[in-house]
């Protein structure tokens, strides 16, 4: 399935690169061909992946591949400034211009097709990331911009001074990890879920925004894959089954199932194996139906 997002027809599954340092460059284009035979068409990575290694891996597939670069919708993010033995939240309008530009260096292109804020930075200044945000269009370097792991009053406060339309917002969201989905159903309800955010998704919604799950096979904190694991025993069971049913792998299954939230709703996949990879590419926003999405739902959460 494709996502229509201005003139760009999108993969559902997003490739993620953030491990991709400690491999080969050879072994990257071979992950990158295959993403492009199973129609996998976007790339995130981010300044930070690999201390800059992981842009500068792509940029080396790109110099050499050209072909590949020209197939991809290509997202990184800034926002995280390490230095001095401190890591740190900087939204200062030259340091995101200055990141930019260091990535397009290292990913040996001219342009990213988009650029998120990596994590909220509570010191931002929004004007001065509106002003970053204006420079780095009107020279052609980053055509659309959005945000990570924001909830709704800050997209909204950010957007009040960016003149831009902030057009994604990637956060945590899996099976076996769901705070996006649970205060949707645990509105007005004395729980822990009641006080998430249960504004945001239909924010999102309703601004057509992208919306990008990350750790979208993981649990907890980067805690590791929910997939098999004895943790999980109920999930995993309905997600092998549902596999058997339909044919595919269970991976595809859980990606399925946040694939099928309405709107525009992307999974990224961190995998560094194309076998891995082309099984999550089997994932698809129509294979499941309401009953089985609920299915995998009850077994983590009972619903109100």
């Amino acid at each position: 399935m494709k996502l229509n997002f201005d003139q760009h027809q999108l993969s559902e599954i997003v490739l993620g690169t953030m491990r991709i340092n400690h491999k080969s460059t050879e072994e990257v284009y071979q992950l990158l061909q295959t993403a492009k035979d199973h129609e996998i068409n976007i790339i995130d990575t981010a300044d930070i992946y690999g201390h800059g290694d992981c842009e500068r891996l792509l940029g080396e597939v790109f110099h050499t591949h050209p072909h590949l670069r020209e197939s991809f919708f290509l997202q990184s993010k800034c926002g995280i400034h390490i230095t001095d033995n401190i890591t740190y939240y900087d939204f200062d309008e030259d340091y995101i211009i200055d990141c930019v530009n260091a990535s397009l260096d290292r990913l040996q292109t001219d342009h990213l097709e988009s650029l998120l804020l990596h994590r909220p930075d509570v010191l931002m200044d929004v004007e001065a990331v509106g002003r970053a945000f204006e420079k780095l269009y009107n020279a052609g370097k980053v055509r659309y911009f959005g945000v990570s792991n924001m909830n709704s009053a800050q997209l909204s406060y950010l957007q009040s001074a960016v003149h831009v339309p902030l057009r994604i917002n990637q956060l945590q969201l899996s099976a076996a990890y769901s705070p996006l989905i649970d205060a949707t159903f645990n509105v007005n309800m004395e729980n822990s879920e009641a006080y998430s955010d249960g504004a945001l998704l239909p924010m999102m919604q309703k601004q057509d925004m992208l919306i990008q799950a990350w750790s979208s096979l993981q649990y907890g904190f980067f805690e590791g894959s929910f997939l098999n694991s004895p943790k999980y025993p109920y999930l995993n069971a309905i997600l092998d089954q549902l596999a058997q049913d339909l044919h595919v792998s269970p991976s595809a299954i859980a990606l399925s199932w946040i694939l099928r939230i309405p709107g525009k709703m992307q999974a990224v996949i961190g995998t560094t194996s194309p076998e891995h990879l082309a099984e999550a590419a089997q994932a698809s926003s129509k294979l499941l139906t309401r009953q089985q999405w609920y299915q995998i739902y009850l077994t983590q959460h009972p619903l109100p």
